[in-house]
């Protein structure tokens, strides 16, 4: 299958693979029929989801059956009246309904709209009015349907389908669903498992839409069309590693772009069936657990999880089937990947993309990875570091990360943001996307995160990233987390500081204060060192667990005289 779309597939080298990788993307292109109805028509017995949750419940899904599944919700959604171009916002966290009605709507040409369960009523009702939804299809969970009910009056016109899936409590009808919602699962049981035809779809037609968790303003719309999932032959094959016949697990809730990244495309053109494992709260001796119980072959998380992993005995755990670990989301601190490493022999391979588009860059096979580097660049992507006078950074120079797209957009680069012409242009203009991201590239072509543009912090004439200070302070045994942010100093213009969350047993105090500062001065440059220290019970986050340096910015604004 993989190498229908991708037919250079082996390289000698990184740049062999920089210059010789290419994707053909057919016209027409459909994920849902040309890829993985092909793969119910070739390997129809084969495994292609297998999906647990905590409670012990699993289900097991071969390619055939995804098809079959398939087009019965295919064919539930045109009974409620979804077609082409309608856009069905799908909070369904991670339960197994997920990929069958993404398929689907993929399949009649709507457009998939994935959200998190976090969203509160105002964040759906502002959802359901920017993008136009249509409909909705939600997990059965009472508090989650109370807000989408209560989001009704101040969004546009009555939905087409509303609807709930996995209705435990209602099992073998013990009750029915709440009013004005429908059952999909019952609807989808009764209804047929074959297609009239195949819909028609175009290539730059709309697929998906993800509203980014940005860390200021209104969420953006990221619009993404039919050739997107070919992109993330990249993700899956290169960074990712998955094979053949493996199984593929990446940590992240379906409402979230990187579950398009980790959980769907580029691991089911590759052939790895997906592994989903369906949890409320993050237990990492239960995570761990399941991945020795199941085998699994490729594994990806952010940050987080392999913090919390590093603090168990890891030697316990049976993970010979274990071949690729990746890590993305935000930067990895060096400590960490030292002591995973020792304890499980595998190198974390880190990477570097966005919502807009797909693996920019990465620590890919022929690359022998840099604690905390991105790696270098992907193929299709032009990278480029501009100073603030828009010339080309030299080499160790800080600047910001674009994307030249004059002689070549990469497949599976946004199109733009949805119905805002003025904010796409904003960002992407004279043929260079502007990702707002900060970096610098080392001698041997390595590239290393800053931060955001406007999270960098000048102080006393020095420009500094809160990445490098923030992994500093993480090497400390008292810190699980922290923010790094300027505050105003009227000596030094701004000064550093340090929100941190304390580990289990250490306490707040002048000395820890201290000890934090001299540990931060003998890590890294003495200059960056936290001229500012408070503890907090947590950081502010995005519902998608970005931290908010905005926030604590904010607050820490002296109040203005009237």
């Amino acid at each position: 299958m993989l190498e229908r779309y991708a037919p250079s597939l082996e390289f000698d080298s990184y740049e062999d693979f920089y210059r010789g990788f290419t994707v053909k993307a057919p016209d027409n292109f459909n994920f849902a029929y040309d890829v993985m109805d092909g793969l119910a028509l070739s390997q129809a017995g084969a495994e292609a989801l297998v999906w647990c949750d905590e409670a012990g419940r699993s289900e097991r899904f071969t390619y055939g059956e995804l098809k079959a599944l398939s087009n019965k919700a295919a064919n539930t959604l045109l009974a409620c009246g979804i077609g082409k171009g309608d856009p069905v916002l799908l909070i369904l966290k991670r339960r197994w309904e997920y990929w069958p009605i993404l398929l689907a709507l993929h399949k009649i040409g709507a457009v998939a709209v994935p959200a998190t369960h976090l969203l509160t009523a105002k964040d759906i009702a502002y959802r359901r009015s920017a993008a136009a939804v249509a409909g909705i299809i939600s997990v059965d969970d009472p508090e989650l349907l109370r807000r989408i009910d209560e989001s009704d009056p101040e969004s546009p016109g009555p939905l087409r389908i509303k609807a709930l899936v996995a209705p435990t409590s209602r099992a073998c009808g013990a009750a029915p669903a709440p009013q004005g919602w429908l059952d999909f699962n019952a609807s989808m049981d009764s209804a047929p498992d074959t297609l009239p035809c195949r819909f028609p779809t175009a290539n730059d037609d709309p697929m998906l839409l993800y509203f980014t968790s940005g860390t200021t303003g209104f969420p953006k719309m990221v619009r993404h069309n039919f050739v997107y999932p070919l992109g993330h032959i990249l993700t899956a094959k290169y960074w990712q590693g998955v094979e053949q016949g493996g199984l593929h697990f990446t940590v992240a809730e379906t409402g979230w772009a990187k579950a398009a990244w980790g959980k769907i495309y580029g691991q089911w053109l590759c052939g790895s069936a997906v592994f989903v494992y369906d949890f409320d709260r993050f237990a990492p001796q239960a995570m761990l657990e399941i991945i020795a119980k199941y085998r699994i072959t490729t594994f990806c998380a952010p940050p987080t999880v392999y913090r919390f992993f590093v603090k168990e005995d890891l030697k316990k755990y049976d993970f010979s089937a274990l071949k690729r670990c990746c890590v993305a989301g935000e930067p990895l601190n060096p400590e960490i990947y030292a002591q995973f490493k020792a304890a499980t022999g595998l190198s974390l391979r880190e990477a570097y993309g966005q919502t807009e588009l797909t693996v920019v860059m990465g620590a890919f096979p022929w690359l022998e990875p840099k604690p905390g580097s991105m790696g270098k660049p992907s193929p299709c992507y032009e990278v480029d570091l501009l100073r603030e006078d828009g010339g080309s950074c030299d080499m160790g120079e800080e600047g910001e990360i674009v994307i030249r797209t004059g002689r070549m957009k990469p497949l599976g680069m946004f199109n733009g943001y949805y119905q805002d012409e003025a904010l796409t242009k904003s960002v992407w203009r004279g043929g260079v996307y502007h990702t707002g991201d900060m970096a610098w590239r080392d001698e041997d072509g390595y590239y290393w995160f800053v931060g955001r543009s406007d999270d960098v912090i000048k102080s006393s004439g020095y420009r500094i990233g809160p990445f490098e200070v923030e992994s500093a302070l993480l090497e400390h045994p008292a810190v699980l987390e922290c923010a790094v942010t300027g505050v105003p100093d009227p000596d030094r213009g701004t000064a550093v500081k340090a929100t941190v969350v304390l580990a289990k047993g250490w306490e707040a105090g002048e000395e820890l204060i201290e000890a934090l500062k001299a540990h931060v001065k003998k890590t890294t440059a003495p200059y960056k060192y936290p001229r500012i220290v408070e503890f907090v019970p947590e950081l502010p986050k995005t519902i998608s667990g970005k931290i908010r340096r905005v926030q604590i910015r904010e607050e820490d604004r002296p109040l203005r005289q009237p």
